[in-house]
C-alpha cells in the first residue's frame, strides 16, 4: 500500500502527467532484485524488526493485507488531501525502491498508453533518490473528474510495485508467520529501552495512514487476494502494537514467621502462667502452619487455662480431625466437654480411646451425667423440687471456671422451683426465666415457663398469652397446647359456677365447682379460690361442716388466702362455736389489720361469745319465754323426777343438771326478778 503511494507521487513529478514507465517486465525483474537484496542485506527496517516484532507485524500486514485498488469501486482522496509515506518507506531501504519505482512501467494490456520513444534518464545517486523520495509528498497518480467534483486513483494491477509472483509472495509470508509464530512480542518481556526515531517514525505513520481493504475485489471468490496472497494468509490479524504495562506500588515483603520459634516462645509463657502471651504466640504458629495440630492443640490448652472453654474446643476439635487418633488431643477434648456440661458427648471421646482410659480420667464426666439423669427422672415422676435442685448442684461442680450453664440445666432448675410452689421458690424461677428470655426473647421453653408461673400465681390472662407466643415459635409443643387447653377450660367452669352462685342457685355452683376442681388438681391457686367459692355455697345452704371442710383445704393450698380464712370464721360462728369464730377473727385482724371489715367482724363475735356464757333459765327448764308460772311449775316437776339424784345414773354430770333444774325453777317462779327484767334476754340465732 505504502510503495503504491510513492510510486504514484513519483509519477507525479514527471512533466507529462500521462507518461508511462518502461514495460513492466523490467518492474517485475527490478523488484524481484529488491526482494533478493532485502533478503541477504536487511535493511534499517528488518533490523529494527528483529528488535521490535512490532515493525514485523507491520511489513507482513501490508504484504498480506493490501488489496490493489480497483478504479470502479475506489475513488481517491481528495486533492487537497495530503498523502504521507507509510510505515514501510523508512530511510533504510528507499534506495532499492527508488529503483524498482525508475525502472517500472505499465504492462501489455494495461489502460495507459507507452510513449512512442523513452528519453533516457540521467543516474543519479541512490542516497539522493531516497532523500528525495522520503521529501517529496505523495501525489494522486491519474485524476479522473466525475460529476460529484471526486476523483478515483487508477491503478494497474500488473503495475503495482507489490504485485510480486505469488509463490514469491506465499514464501515471504510463510517465513513472517513462522518467525512470528515461534517468537510472539507479546510473549517477550520487552526491556525498558526507548525506541530509534526511525521505528517511532515508522510506527506512527503506519497507524495513522492505513488504507482500508478493498471488499470486492474480483479475486474474492476464487479464495485468493487482488495480490495472490491466500486469504488465509491475508485474514491474519497482525500483531497489535506494543504497549507498557504501569508498574504497581511494590508491596513491602511479608517477614517470615517461624512456626517453631513461637511454639516455644508460647511454651515458654504457658509454663510461667501467662496464658494470653502464650495463645498469642501459638496464635502466630498456627497462622504460620494451619494445618498443624500440634499447634492447634497446644493453643487449646492455653484457652482452657484461660477459661476460654469455647475458644479450646474449637481448636481441638480440629486437632483432631487434622490428626485422628490421637490419644493427648482426644483426652484435652474430652475434659473440654466435660467443663462445658456436656458429659455425653465426653464419654463418646473417652470410649474412641485406645488403649481405654482409667476410671479416673473419666470419672468427673461420668458423675455429672449420673446427677444429669437423676434429676431428669425426680422431674418426670413428680418427687418434688428440692431433690432435683439437689442433683443440679451436684452437677454443677464438674464445670469449668466461669461457664454459665448449659440451657438444659437451667429450665430443669426453673422447673423445680415451679413445682416447690411456695412464694421464694417461685421468684426464683421467674428469675432464671427472664434472664434466659434477655439472652434469647424467642426461646420457646422459656416462655413456656414463665406461662406457667403466672397460672401458677392465678394471672391466667398472661398465662394464656405466653402459651400462645410459645406455640407461634413451636408449634409442635404438646406441653404449651395442654396448659393453654386446661387453662381456658378453667375459666369457663369457674364464671359458669358464678354465675349460678350469683342466681342463688347454689347446689348447682357447688356442682359445678366440684368438676372444676378435677381439672388440674395440682395447680393450688385456682384451686384454693374454687374451695373457697364452694365454702360459700355451703354456708349459704347452712352446711356448717362442708363449708368449714373446704375452707380448710383452701388454706393448705395457700395459707395466706384471707377469703378463706374470714369464711371458715363465719362458719363456726354460725355453728354455734362462737369462741372458735372469735379466735379466728383476732388472727385476721393480727394478721391483716388493714383488712376491709375485719375489725366489726371481731367486735360481733366476741359479743357473741359472752352472751352464749350466759345461762338460758328457760332453756333449761325447756319452756318459752313466755310460758306461764303453771307451765313453769310442770316443766320443773318433770325435769326434777326425771334428774333427781336417786335416779342419777350419770354420777356428777346428774347432780350438776339437778341444780340446774332447780335453779332455774326458783329464779323464773319469783315475780320479783320476772317483773322488773332481771333475767337476760335470751341469745338470737344468727
Amino acid at each position: 500500500m505504502v510503495l503504491t503511494k510513492l510510486f504514484s507521487s513519483s509519477s507525479k513529478k514527471s512533466p507529462d502527467k500521462k507518461k508511462h514507465h518502461k514495460h513492466s517486465a523490467s518492474n517485475t525483474s527490478d523488484l524481484s532484485d529488491l526482494q533478493l537484496h532485502d533478503s541477504q542485506n536487511p535493511p534499517a527496517l528488518v533490523r529494527a524488526a528483529s528488535s521490535d516484532r512490532h515493525l514485523d507485524s507491520s511489513l507482513r500486514g501490508a504484504a498480506s493485507k493490501h488489496r490493489h485498488p480497483d478504479p470502479d469501486h475506489h475513488r481517491s482522496p481528495p486533492q487537497h488531501q495530503h498523502q504521507q509515506p507509510s510505515s514501510i518507506g523508512t530511510t533504510g531501504n528507499n534506495n532499492n525502491y527508488s529503483k524498482s519505482k525508475s525502472s517500472s512501467s505499465p504492462r501489455v494490456g494495461s489502460s495507459r498508453k507507452s510513449p512512442s520513444k523513452a528519453s533516457p534518464k540521467p543516474q543519479r545517486d541512490p542516497e539522493h533518490k531516497s532523500r528525495r523520495v522520503a521529501s517529496t509528498p505523495s501525489r494522486s497518480p491519474t485524476k479522473h473528474k466525475s460529476k460529484g467534483s471526486s476523483s478515483r486513483f487508477t491503478y494497474d494491477r500488473d503495475s503495482h510495485p507489490l504485485n510480486l509472483p505469488p509463490d514469491e509472495l506465499r514464501r515471504l509470508s510463510a517465513m513472517a508467520a513462522a518467525r512470528d509464530d515461534s517468537r510472539s512480542s507479546m510473549d517477550i518481556e520487552q526491556p525498558d529501552v526507548a525506541p530509534s526515531p526511525a521505528v517511532t517514525n515508522a510506527t506512527v505513520t503506519s497507524s495513522a495512514f492505513s488504507t482500508p481493504t478493498q471488499q470486492d475485489s474480483p479475486a474474492s471468490s476464487t479464495g485468493m487476494q487482488s495480490n495472490g496472497v491466500h486469504s488465509d494468509t491475508a485474514e491474519r490479524s497482525p500483531t497489535p502494537p506494543l504497549h507498557r504495562v504501569p508498574s504497581s506500588t511494590p508491596q513491602p515483603a511479608q517477614p517470615v514467621v517461624d512456626a517453631e520459634a513461637c511454639k516455644l516462645a508460647g511454651n515458654k509463657f504457658f509454663k510461667a502462667g501467662d496464658y494470653q502471651k502464650a495463645i498469642q504466640e501459638y496464635t502466630k504458629a498456627v497462622e504460620a502452619q494451619p494445618t498443624s495440630s500440634t499447634y492447634l492443640s497446644n493453643r487449646a490448652a492455653a484457652y482452657i487455662s484461660a477459661h476460654r472453654y469455647h475458644e479450646a474446643l474449637e481448636d481441638a476439635k480440629l486437632a483432631d480431625e487434622l490428626e485422628p487418633g490421637n490419644q493427648k488431643i482426644m483426652h484435652r477434648l474430652a475434659r473440654i466437654y466435660t467443663s462445658l456440661g456436656r458429659p455425653t458427648e465426653a464419654l463418646s471421646i473417652y470410649s474412641q480411646i485406645q488403649p481405654p482410659v482409667t476410671a479416673k480420667d473419666k470419672g468427673p464426666a461420668e458423675a455429672m451425667l449420673h446427677h444429669i439423669t437423676q434429676a431428669e427422672w425426680l422431674l418426670r415422676e413428680d418427687r418434688g423440687g428440692s431433690m432435683t435442685l439437689y442433683c443440679l448442684d451436684q452437677a454443677v461442680k464438674g464445670l469449668g471456671a466461669g461457664v454459665t450453664q448449659p440451657r438444659k440445666w437451667r429450665l430443669m432448675r426453673a422447673e423445680a422451683y415451679l413445682k416447690m410452689g411456695n412464694v421464694n421458690a417461685l421468684g426464683d424461677a421467674q428469675n432464671i426465666v427472664m434472664s434466659m428470655l434477655r439472652d434469647n426473647n424467642q426461646d420457646p421453653d422459656a416462655l413456656l415457663i414463665r406461662g406457667r408461673l403466672f397460672y401458677a400465681q392465678g394471672e391466667n390472662e398472661q398465662a394464656m398469652r405466653h402459651f400462645k407466643l410459645a406455640l407461634n415459635l413451636d408449634p409442635d409443643s404438646t406441653q404449651a397446647v395442654r396448659y393453654l387447653r386446661m387453662v381456658q377450660k378453667l375459666l369457663r367452669m369457674k364464671d359458669e359456677g358464678n354465675a349460678a352462685f350469683k342466681a342463688r342457685k347454689y347446689q348447682e355452683a357447688i356442682d359445678v365447682y366440684t368438676k372444676a376442681l378435677e381439672v388440674d388438681p395440682k395447680n393450688k391457686d385456682i384451686n384454693s379460690k374454687l374451695l373457697q367459692n364452694r365454702a360459700q355455697a355451703y354456708l349459704n345452704l347452712s352446711n356448717y361442716d362442708k363449708a368449714i371442710e373446704d375452707c380448710t383445704d383452701a388454706l393448705k393450698l395457700d395459707p395466706a388466702y384471707i377469703k378463706a380464712q374470714r369464711v371458715r370464721a363465719k362458719a363456726y360462728g354460725a355453728s354455734g362455736n362462737w369462741e372458735e369464730a372469735a379466735r379466728e377473727f383476732k388472727k385476721i385482724a393480727e394478721a391483716n389489720p388493714n383488712e376491709k371489715g375485719i375489725q366489726e367482724e371481731v367486735r360481733n363475735a366476741e359479743f357473741e361469745l359472752k352472751k352464749s356464757q350466759r345461762k338460758d333459765y328457760y332453756k333449761i327448764l325447756g319452756v318459752d319465754k313466755n310460758a306461764t308460772e303453771q307451765e313453769i311449775k310442770k316443766a320443773y316437776r318433770k325435769l326434777a323426777i326425771q334428774h333427781h339424784p336417786d335416779k342419777n345414773l350419770d354420777g356428777d354430770k346428774g347432780d350438776t343438771q339437778f341444780k340446774e333444774i332447780g335453779e332455774a325453777y326458783e329464779i323464773l317462779s319469783d315475780p320479783q326478778y320476772v317483773s322488773h327484767s332481771l333475767l337476760p334476754s335470751p341469745p338470737t340465732s344468727s
